[in-house]
């Protein structure tokens, strides 16, 4: 392993393991936690792909007319990234992004896909995408977390956008979606196919393909230059943080969930 890449993942190592320990992950107990879960973490699936496109338009060249690549390397190790990101096979074998694929599988569930889509369909029409996530009805976490990506888009620092999906987000999700799987295969009550399949092709992509490509991409990018690195560690410790916040959000939205649940069978016990 590359020595720089090494350095900044000792740095990151307890931020790390913070959220591969989340309590979230213990309050996945049922289909209504998992709808919960899924609605709020939608919008990191769908900011995911700005922060690949924002690298690929830097990358490689995306006007017309084409000329080549100063930087073919890193071009090629992008593009493996996106082609899998962007069309890969459902669970259906239908060439789908992993955004649509995780659409479909919270339709499966039946978690409200509404507010997305919406979000969606809004956001297409705007100037300002930060002015527009500030101003939409989702919570202050998922704001955040979405304005975060954006700005780093934003510096349009080719180093500082692959560390925020390498290290904030590539290289911790095959150990996230393990706990994930590992909590929804409890639950015998619906099919979980999709989202099974969904996760596991994360699991399989980003921990033996895109890792090692996010890695070798960022080590091309940044060569020997100290201030590069160290930009690189403070964007992958910001976007830990940020997982880390929105994981508490939606941890303290499924017991705030129980809570209610518990207030109203209480009075329905105490009036009987």
């Amino acid at each position: 392993m590359n020595h720089n890449i090494k350095n900044v993942i000792d740095e990151i190592q307890p931020l790390r393991e913070k959220l591969k320990n989340h309590e979230l992950y213990e309050s996945l107990k049922s289909i209504e936690d998992i709808k919960v879960f899924m609605e709020s973490h939608v919008y990191a699936v769908w900011d995911f792909m700005s922060l690949l496109k924002a690298l690929q338009n830097l990358l490689t060249c995306t006007k017309i007319p084409w000329t080549p690549n100063l930087d073919s390397n890193s071009a090629r190790l992008i593009n493996q990234i996106i082609v899998d990101e962007e069309s890969d096979l459902n669970y259906n074998g239908e060439p789908k992004s992993h955004f649509e694929m995780y659409l479909e599988a919270m339709e499966e569930i039946q978690a409200s896909t509404l507010p997305v889509n919406d979000f969606i369909n809004r956001i297409k029409e705007v100037d300002t995408t930060v002015d527009f996530i500030n101003n939409y009805n989702i919570d202050s976490s998922v704001q955040s977390f979405l304005n975060f990506s954006f700005k780093t888009i934003e510096g349009r620092k080719s180093h500082e956008i692959a560390a925020a999906f390498t290290f904030g987000r590539e290289e911790i999700i095959p150990d996230m979606f393990i706990e994930i799987i590992e909590q929804t295969e409890k639950s015998k009550k619906v099919s979980l196919d999709k989202i099974n399949y969904y996760l596991q092709r994360h699991i399989d992509l980003d921990g033996d393909e895109h890792g090692p490509l996010a890695h070798e991409m960022i080590v091309g990018l940044c060569k020997e230059d100290s201030l590069k690195w160290q930009e690189v560690t403070k964007v992958s410790i910001n976007a830990l943080e940020e997982r880390i916040r929105l994981w508490d959000y939606i941890n303290a939205t499924i017991k705030s969930k129980y809570h209610s649940e518990n207030k109203i069978k209480n009075s329905i016990f105490a009036n009987a």
